[in-house]
């Protein structure tokens, strides 16, 4: 099924250092741009990381420290990526919980400022489990029928995804072909941050979603505990975790 689109999507891969959206990089990015009128653009480009990437990693991509000696860093081509991705939805395989947050990540330590807040975030991965508890190699089989014999390459993966999101359409009449729903459909909760420290409760309230204050008010946390906030700022939570708390924080002191 062609996907019924407003706005372009780019559905995108990740091969990174490792599995810490605060402290690992990228090595591997690779994405497929989908236009409304169904023309692609595809993009794989390796990144230097700046840092070793350890063996359990590099085991599961293929992607060892002398691939990407002579790569350029992901500062170096970020503007570039923040271009190609402008005004376009994005789309990936467990891609909210962790491709969105380390790319975010990524803009930040390169002093890139780009707004995803207005992006809609579908994640394939998500729509497969609520229908069928799988892997992506899995639903590439059963939503596909092909093999995916290159797994863990970003390209192969990307095409993949994009795949199956079409597939799935075709597989599941209650899906609608509307890239609000599938975003919607995608999320386990709506996120304030791309880690989901912080949550909107169901009066779009900005509350905790971890700790010892997991479901109270940001603004209530911050008011009643400040030293929350200097916590929060001076432990090993993302950037973009501490960008939202602080301005909600501001916000509140506006608002005083």
């Amino acid at each position: 099924m062609k996907l019924n689109l407003k706005n372009p999507i780019v559905f995108f891969d990740l091969e990174t250092t490792g599995t810490n959206i605060n402290s690992d990089r990228i090595v591997e990015i690779s994405y497929i741009k989908v236009y409304p009128n169904g023309n692609e653009e595809t993009k794989t480009m390796r990144i230097n990381p700046e840092m070793p990437i350890p063996e359990e990693s590099s085991k599961i991509h293929g992607i060892y420290d002398e691939d990407i000696v002579d790569c350029p860093t992901f500062k170096e081509v970020a503007k570039n990526i923040a271009k190609d991705i402008e005004g376009a939805d994005l789309a990936g395989f467990n891609s909210i919980r962790f491709d969105i947050p380390v790319l975010a990540e990524e803009f930040l330590r390169a002093d890139v400022d780009i707004d995803m807040s207005r992006r809609k975030f579908i994640d394939v991965q998500v729509i497969f489990h609520k229908m069928e508890q799988r892997t992506l190699e899995a639903a590439y089989k059963f939503y596909c029928d092909k093999e995916l014999t290159d797994a863990h390459s970003a390209e192969a993966d990307t095409r993949a995804t994009y795949e199956v999101l079409k597939a799935q359409l075709d597989y599941y009449p209650d899906l609608e072909n509307d890239m609000e729903f599938l975003a919607e459909f995608s999320s386990y909760n709506r996120n304030v941050d791309f880690a989901g420290r912080m949550i909107y409760d169901e009066n779009d309230v900005e509350i905790f979603n971890f700790g010892k204050y997991k479901g109270v008010p940001v603004t209530e946390v911050l008011e009643k505990d400040p030293g929350y906030f200097n916590w929060i700022l001076n432990s090993d939570f993302t950037l973009n975790t501490k960008a939202m708390l602080t301005k909600i924080r501001l916000r509140s002191l506006t608002n005083k």
